[in-house]
């Protein structure tokens, strides 16, 4: 068996197990942030959680665009901007810029977390630089890139500004949570997940991918039940909660 061979079996076996996981998650919480939970074991700081479990996305990306067997074109120069935008970011600047008590992560959080973005950074770089038969810059101008590109910096700037909304609403040593308000706030409780959402469903499309697919499939499978309890979670302990703003999609859920 070739490494092509187990590639196409691990995408195989990595879209089965979204599945399982989305389906899952509809039933209980990932234990991290507000539903942290004791039972879980050991725990490490939240900010070193993040720097640790994040960090192979961006890493592993940036190795296999050095060392790839394909040609480095200006169509994956521009996929590497596009994923280290976000993973340089999440991994390494997003947890400092948490504020409130320090929080805690269990470590088998982390660890799952870690193994993921392993395995997302290996499917997605080692496609794209080595075994994607190469990008050439034909393929900016064709329209399933054009249109992922669209779709991945609206929902960036999504993300981003939805996570910007949610730092405002706490001095520096305050815990409590509070409503958030304006932007995309306004139609729906999680616009940072629609955004990561976005993002990802644009990659796919931009690369024309089966492993951006099952990275979209399993962005969709963490964040739609997160979201769903998030908007749940905002209607119980908050009495004035807007009564008409959505979960995830404005107007619809």
């Amino acid at each position: 068996m070739n490494e092509q061979d187990i590639f196409n079996n691990l995408i195989l076996g990595w879209f089965i197990l979204a599945i399982i996981v989305f389906i899952s998650l509809f039933f209980f919480n990932a234990p991290y942030g507000r539903y942290a939970r004791n039972n879980w074991g050991p725990a490490i700081g939240s900010k070193k959680g993040w720097l640790i479990m994040e960090a192979p996305a961006p890493l592993l990306f940036a190795v296999f665009f050095f060392l790839g067997g394909n040609p480095i074109t200006v169509t994956t120069s521009l996929f590497l901007v596009m994923w280290e935008a976000h993973y340089l970011h999440r991994a390494f600047i997003y947890p400092f810029t948490l504020r409130g008590r320090a929080r805690h992560m269990t470590i088998i959080v982390v660890a799952m977390a870690f193994i993921f973005n392993t395995v997302n950074g290996y499917l997605n770089g080692r496609h794209i630089f080595t075994l994607s038969g190469a990008y050439t810059n034909e393929w900016l101008l064709d329209v399933r890139f054009i249109s992922g590109l669209v779709v991945f910096i609206a929902g960036f700037i999504i993300n981003r500004r939805a996570d910007l909304t949610l730092r405002k609403l706490r001095e520096p040593g305050e815990s409590d949570y509070r409503i958030p308000y304006g932007e995309a706030y306004r139609w729906i409780s999680c616009p940072n997940y629609l955004g990561e959402i976005l993002t990802w469903v644009g990659c796919a499309v931009a690369t024309w991918s089966l492993p951006g697919l099952v990275f979209a499939v399993w962005t969709i499978a963490n964040l739609v039940p997160r979201a769903r309890a998030h908007h749940a979670w905002y209607r119980k302990y908050f009495v004035d909660y807007p009564k008409e703003r959505k979960g995830l999609v404005p107007r619809l859920w």
